[in-house]
Order: structure tokens, then C-alpha cells, then sequence
């Protein structure tokens, strides 16, 4: 029977991956994740997961272990953050171009230099074209259960390609929240045993990650593309299915107080609550949230649709595209709304997890109201920056 309890969203995720049936795991810590492979590595000690536990040297090492074992058709899991997910960045690579339905959490922090271990998004971010589905999440009963929509995900076959699952470090994995454990039999009936097409046999030789050519590479790079595409659908309908059976769902975005919004504050992941609960108090039918929850593939047409009545919109994001001088999700955002006459805005905010308070919501929406008067405003703003510090 499903239970509630009340968990740090690094728990939530270890028991989705129980609820899961992940059969290898490989492991290598780094905060803010840690708690996820403890946490694992505890239920396989207790016997509670059937899986093989892999302690690595490296989270280089890490992400080639889960490689190896999703070629030969087992269900595979890893977790990892910053400094960790940049040490990858060459095997997302490999483990994308070989088509295989790795699902890994990111628990989101800064990269260094200078060492950060707080909160922010740069990480993942800066893996965006890596050919990883990417889901940001909001709460852990959001981590949770989109670990297990993730498995859906990946393991279509219209989709194969792996998914990262990112929640905001410490902001998620050390807050404890209360949560909603599904049951495993819920979980069975959801997520079918996985099957691959084709996986490493020693009695049914096949080749995987060979050389692609210039006769062939640019058809694999597009065969990529298309499962993409593929994905936009397929999380749809996971998700939709997930509802039906667990009785929550959360979409490829999420829309708030949009109705009558002519400005919208847009962003991704666990800032969206300080967002509702100011919009909340502001009580102004005006201004809404649009939270983006699946950043790739990017859902172009449902972001038109949910920004259509707006007129100015302000994303507020924990990154910065150096050298553009402007986040990455504004840059999509841009693009995804040329021609609209929506004026786009921009603000940089908790880098290096750097408080985003209800002030700095504020702002970011006086901002936008002048601009909606006419008035001339700054395109991009960086929140509570130190300006005599620079």
C-alpha cells in the first residue's frame, strides 16, 4: 500500500529507485548527493533492492560502470552533482550516442572555481546539448516520482536515451518534506520489465559505440534528434499515465495564475514555490509562473500556448551563459517566443547558492511592470548582486 512519510528528497529518490527494481548501481559521492548512494547502499546491505552495488574510483568511472551494465539490458541508476557531472561530461556523450535508458539524478550545485558546494543550476545546464533528457523538479515528492516517470521515459522505445532528474542541492536533498511512497505493485504495473532491442549477448554477438564515419555520424546525430522529439510525446503520456494511477501528475510544465497574466515570471525547479507563495500574497491576477519542468526536450509549442496572453515575461534562473551575459532558459526563451511581441527579460539569480528572497521576486516583477508601461528597463538584472564588490 502506498505510505506516507516524512524524508529528505535525497531519500524520496532512493526509494524510487527501490520501487524501481534497479538491478546495478553505481556509486561515487559528492555533496550534495551523497545521501543518495548511502541511502542505496543501505538497502542493498539490507536486502531491500536486489542490485549490484558498484563502488567506483571516479564519477568518470561511475557513468562507464552504468554503460557497461545498461548494454546488456539491466536496469541501471547513478546520482552525481557539479564538479562530478563536469568529470562526465565525455561519457553523457557515449552513454547518449549509444542509445542507452540511463536514468541519473543531479543534485544541482555550482562549479568551481571558486569551491562552491551551495545551489545552483550551472551544472546540468552547462550539459544541455550532451543529447540527456533533462527534468527539473520542484519538490521530493516531485523528485521521486519523476525517477520513476524517468524509467518510463527512457526505456520507450521510440525514446532510448538516458535522463537526468535534477533537483536542487541541499534545497531538495537535505530538506525533509512530506512524501507519498508508492506501492511497488502500483510501480510494477506502471513500469514494465525493461526489454532492449538489442544488448550485448556473448551467444548473439552484436558491436556497440563503434566508429561513425563522416558517411554516417551526421544520421546518428539526427536519429538522436528525432528520439528526442519522440520524448516530448512519450513524457506527455507518462506522465498522464502516472496520474492515472498514483492520482498526481505534473506535466511538461507547469502553469500558475496564468489566466489573466500580462506578466509572467518563467523558471525551473524548487524556486518556483518562493514564487507561488509571492504571487500568493501579492494577490495580483496579473502577473503568473510559468515553470518549466522539462528542459529537454524543450516544449516549444506548450510554452507558446501557456505564454500567449502575456506581454512581458521575466525569467529568473540560478545560471549564466559567460560571455552572452544572460541565462541559458532566456536564451531558449527568446528564441521560442521571436515574432510574439512579448518583451523577454532576464535575472540572474542565486549563483553559488546565494539567497533568492521575496524582495528580489519583487523586483524582478516591478521590473517587469515598468516595462509593461513603457518604460525603459534593464534587459537583464543580477539579484542581490554586491556591486561594490566588483
Amino acid at each position: 500500500m502506498p505510505h506516507k512519510d516524512v524524508m529528505h528528497g535525497s531519500r524520496a529518490v532512493a526509494e524510487a529507485v527501490k520501487l524501481c527494481g534497479v538491478e546495478v548501481v553505481a556509486a561515487y559521492p559528492i555533496t550534495p548527493q551523497t545521501h543518495i548512494v548511502e541511502d542505496i547502499a543501505e538497502m542493498v546491505a539490507n536486502g531491500e533492492l536486489k542490485a549490484e552495488y558498484i563502488m567506483v574510483e571516479s564519477e568518470h568511472s561511475a557513468m562507464s560502470a552504468c554503460i557497461g551494465a545498461s548494454a546488456t539490458g539491466a536496469r541501471v541508476f547513478t546520482a552525481t552533482a557539479s564538479q562530478g557531472l563536469a568529470l562526465m561530461h565525455e561519457v553523457l556523450w557515449i552513454a547518449s550516442g549509444m542509445r542507452l535508458p540511463i536514468v541519473m539524478v543531479n543534485a544541482n550545485r555550482a562549479l568551481s572555481a571558486p569551491i562552491n558546494i551551495w545551489n545552483d543550476q550551472s551544472d546540468s545546464i552547462a550539459e544541455r546539448d550532451s543529447g540527456w533528457i533533462q527534468i527539473y523538479v520542484e519538490t521530493n515528492q516531485e523528485a521521486l516520482d519523476s525517477v520513476i516517470q524517468a524509467y518510463r521515459i527512457a526505456e520507450d522505445r521510440e525514446v532510448l536515451l538516458p535522463v537526468m532528474v535534477c533537483m536542487d542541492g541541499f534545497v531538495l536533498t537535505h530538506t525533509v518534506e512530506p512524501v507519498e511512497v508508492p506501492d511497488e505493485e502500483q510501480v510494477k504495473r506502471y513500469l514494465p520489465e525493461l526489454h532492449l532491442p538489442h544488448v550485448l549477448d556473448p551467444e548473439q554477438p552484436v558491436t556497440m559505440g563503434s566508429l561513425g564515419d563522416p558517411n554516417y555520424y551526421m544520421e546518428f546525430r539526427k536519429q538522436q534528434e528525432l528520439a528526442m522529439e519522440n520524448a516530448l510525446r512519450v513524457a506527455m503520456q507518462a506522465d498522464e499515465e502516472f496520474k492515472e494511477i498514483f492520482g498526481r501528475g505534473y506535466g511538461l510544465i507547469e502553469e500558475y495564475n496564468l489566466e489573466n497574466a500580462e506578466i509572467v515570471l518563467v523558471t525551473m525547479g524548487s524556486l518556483a514555490g518562493t514564487i507561488k507563495e509571492t504571487l500568493d500574497a501579492l494577490g495580483d491576477d496579473g502577473v503568473g509562473l510559468l515553470r518549466i519542468r522539462l528542459f529537454r526536450p524543450f516544449p516549444k509549442e506548450a510554452v507558446r500556448r501557456a505564454l500567449s496572453r502575456a506581454k512581458v515575461v521575466n525569467v529568473i534562473e540560478k545560471d549564466v551563459s559567460i560571455g552572452f551575459g544572460e541565462g541559458a532558459l532566456m536564451t531558449e526563451l527568446k528564441s521560442v517566443l521571436y515574432g510574439s511581441g512579448i518583451k523577454v527579460l532576464g535575472t540572474v539569480a542565486g549563483l553559488g547558492g546565494r539567497d533568492i528572497t521575496i524582495a528580489h521576486i519583487r523586483e524582478a516583477i516591478e521590473r517587469a511592470k515598468r516595462a509593461l508601461h513603457g518604460e525603459s528597463v534593464e534587459e537583464i538584472a543580477w539579484a542581490g548582486l554586491k556591486e561594490e564588490a566588483l
